[in-house]
């Protein structure tokens, strides 16, 4: 008996074959898609990529302070933690802000572009500028010849000064303008006598740079003595300030 065959069949199961074993389109291809992730960048150079970090850097602190202002609110931690975190949430904000002034000329904007929905962060960072706990000492603390929005300048000199020197702005005219904001806004605090250490050193500082060239630049060990002394001057000053209720 002989085999017949079904041509039919056999061109069909061909092409069943055929069209199972051919590659993938050439778009769909693993190794064009893993060429085509290679070349595919969020930034064009490094001063972009920087750009990109930083924003995202802006973001973060805008987050955390939102959660940390609910924190506050919500008594989950206490008045001294708090102050401490939000100090150096506000300093590196403002740090930031100053990097990115040209890029983002308005936080709000900023805020409202990338829909954060953090209204108690933007009112300490932008608005504020303290913690509320320097704000409440503040209010409950200082006479009508002084007021809470002095402690808050004072406060904002005191980081400004500080941050400055972390990075490296060292030269006389950039230090000078810095100390001689923080003497007058200490001098408008008439809970601090004359002898305050902070008025103290800040005189003799700005005694010192007047003395040298706009240009001329603080030593490293000039820089760290600055430093140490604003930072003890800092600590005097929020020691100052009565406890609310006292």
């Amino acid at each position: 008996m002989a085999l017949q065959l079904n041509p039919t069949r056999n061109l069909t199961v061909s092409a069943s074959v055929q069209q199972t074993t051919n590659p993938l389109p050439l778009s769909l291809s693993p190794s064009y898609l893993a060429s085509e992730m290679d070349v595919i960048k969020l930034w064009n150079d490094k001063q972009e990529r920087e750009m990109y970090e930083n924003f995202a850097e802006l973001f973060a602190i805008i987050k955390a302070t939102e959660k940390l202002e609910k924190a506050y609110v919500r008594d989950v931690i206490s008045s001294s933690e708090y102050e401490v975190e939000c100090q150096k949430l506000i300093a590196h904000f403002k740090t930031l802000s100053s990097t990115l002034k040209y890029a983002i000329p308005s936080v709000e904007k900023f805020h409202e572009t990338y829909k954060l929905d953090c209204p108690a962060a933007i009112n300490r960072l932008v608005v504020s500028g303290v913690p509320a706990t320097v704000e409440h000492r503040a209010a409950a603390a200082i006479s009508s010849a002084a007021s809470a929005s002095v402690v808050a300048e004072c406060v904002q000199n005191f980081i400004t000064a500080m941050d400055s020197l972390k990075l490296n702005m060292v030269a006389v005219d950039q230090v000078h303008p810095l100390l001689s904001d923080l003497s007058a806004s200490l001098n408008k605090l008439n809970l601090l006598g004359p002898d305050f250490e902070g008025k103290v050193k800040m005189k003799e500082w700005i005694v010192r740079l007047a003395k040298m060239g706009a240009a001329d630049e603080l030593t490293e060990q000039q820089a760290r003595q600055l430093h140490f002394d604003l930072e003890s001057s800092y600590n005097s000053f929020m020691a100052a300030l009565p406890s609310a209720g006292t």
